[in-house]
């Protein structure tokens, strides 16, 4: 009686222990179904946050080729680069290694990107300048045409015109935002917040009626807010005040002289919006332009 009564608890013991073991099996076996089925979806939302970032790169792309006139072949091969890894990205497995790749392709096709439209902007601004100084060149032509008929007609009035005619010229103004390098390379740029500086380039012509010597002329910068940039100081012409960015001073031999000045604002960022570029000789307003940083 005893022997059995000893063998009823050995069993009850046994079947204890494996209900135990299977029910920590079986929770096991259910908490790794359940992180399996987080990791999924973890997965799932990260691939698709990589897709939806190289879709950004695509779009902007498209914006930058849609731009030139020329096509631009970096632009586009570029672009392509990136419709394959979203093609790829779209079959491929779920798992952490691949996503990983994925995800570096992304960073360095980011970083090519960025190189690449900087190299655009800055061939978008030399275009326009080219342009620019064209119709600069035809204006110039009109205008000496028109001047040239007015002496022959008014010849009553030749000591003035004579005095107007010697005054300095300034033409092919323009400005525009410029990356500064620590190498000091610059890059024009259409963005106000990687703009580092403006940039003003004009041309004073050549005028032998001139006297050579030591010259200046005021310019005046006004951001889309209405502020003078720069050193914002004044001068008075008899009646009348001229708040002005900066003095732009040279020495004139009576030939073309090229001339580039900058404006900064320190630590702050360029407002965006359409910037006025205003040149004056004393009083005289002798050229005018627009630019806008985006």
């Amino acid at each position: 009686m005893e022997g059995s009564q000893n063998s009823n608890i050995g069993l009850k013991v046994g079947l204890g222990i494996l209900l135990v073991l299977f029910l920590g099996t079986a929770f096991y076996a259910s908490k790794l179904y359940s992180d399996k089925q987080e990791t999924e979806r973890t997965l799932v939302t990260e691939k698709q946050q990589v897709m939806n970032d190289l879709n950004n790169m695509a779009k902007q792309y498209d914006a930058a080729i849609a731009e030139n006139e020329i096509a631009n072949d970096d632009l586009i091969e570029a672009r392509e680069r990136i419709q394959g890894l979203m093609d790829s990205l779209k079959i491929s497995q779920n798992s952490v290694n691949s996503l990983w790749r994925y995800k570096k392709k992304f960073l360095a096709l980011q970083e090519e990107m960025d190189e690449l439209l900087v190299e655009n902007d800055r061939l978008k601004v030399e275009n326009e300048l080219l342009a620019t100084s064209l119709d600069s060149t035809q204006v110039q032509l009109e205008e000496r045409t028109m001047f040239t008929d007015s002496l022959l007609v008014q010849n009553t009035e030749l000591a003035n015109v004579v005095e107007d005619a010697a005054a300095l010229q300034a033409v092919g103004l323009k400005g525009m935002g410029v990356i500064e390098r620590s190498s000091g390379k610059q890059i024009p740029t259409e963005r106000a917040r990687r703009s580092d500086k403006i940039k003003l380039c004009f041309t004073v012509a050549k005028n032998t009626l001139t006297e050579a010597g030591d010259k200046e002329l005021y310019v005046q910068v006004i951001d889309p807010k209405n502020n003078v940039l720069g050193s914002n100081d004044q001068i008075q012409f008899d009646d009348q005040v001229l708040n002005y960015s900066l003095i732009s001073r040279f020495n004139y031999e009576n030939k073309n002289l090229n001339i580039c000045e900058y404006i900064s604002v320190g630590e702050e960022k360029f407002e965006k919006g359409r910037y006025t570029v205003n040149v004056f000789n004393e009083k005289e307003l002798i050229s005018a332009s627009e630019f806008e940083l985006k």
